[in-house]
Formats: C-alpha cells, structure tokens, sequence
C-alpha cells in the first residue's frame, strides 16, 4: 500500500484505507486489502492512519475504522465501513478501479 500524501489528495482519484494501528478489525480489513494487491501485483490502495491525521477526519467526517474512501478531486465520493468480504470489496473496484478488469488479451 502507498502511504498517505496530502499533497496528492486534490489532484487525482484514488482508494483511501483508513485505519488505527490498535484496531482488531483494521488488521482483518488489510488483509483482504493486501490479499486484492498481491493477486493484482500492484498497489491500489493509499492507507491512512486515523490517529495521524485528526484534521483529515474531522473534515472530511469520517465517523469509524476501518474506512475505505473513494476520494475523487481532494473529495470522498463513497465510504465503506462494512467490508464484508473479498468479493464485496471487488464490487467497489468494478465501480471505481475498473482499469483493473480490462482484458490485456488483444
């Protein structure tokens, strides 16, 4: 996972993990994360410690972790704070990475 740069946050769409380092659920939670990098030999996800970044949180209201963001132009577009499973977190990289689907056969 790439690491957080507030620099980037208006100048591109990108996935926002949100986490605590003490968080139970945040440790399951990036597994799957991890898992989803690994089968597509890529970093997809951009992760975020909550307690690092307090002025973030609050404005841009996120209200638990673990938090998946869908940021667009310095703006969440959708968070998830239920992510279920593998397969449900593929439901949201369908919508919002779908360069990830394409088919590289020609």
């Amino acid at each position: 996972m790439k690491q957080f740069n507030e620099t980037e946050v208006n100048h591109h769409r990108f996935i926002l993990y949100i986490y605590t380092p003490f968080c139970g659920t945040c440790t399951v939670a990036r597994a799957m994360l991890e898992k989803i990098e690994r089968l597509h030999k890529e970093d997809i996800f951009t992760e975020i410690n909550a307690s690092m970044h307090p002025d973030f949180m609050q404005h841009h209201q996120i209200e638990s972790v673990p938090c998946l963001a869908f940021m667009e132009n310095g703006k969440i577009v959708e968070k998830v704070y239920t992510f279920q499973s593998t397969a449900n977190i593929y439901q949201y990289l369908m919508k919002y990475k779908p360069e990830l689907f394409t088919a590289i056969n020609n």
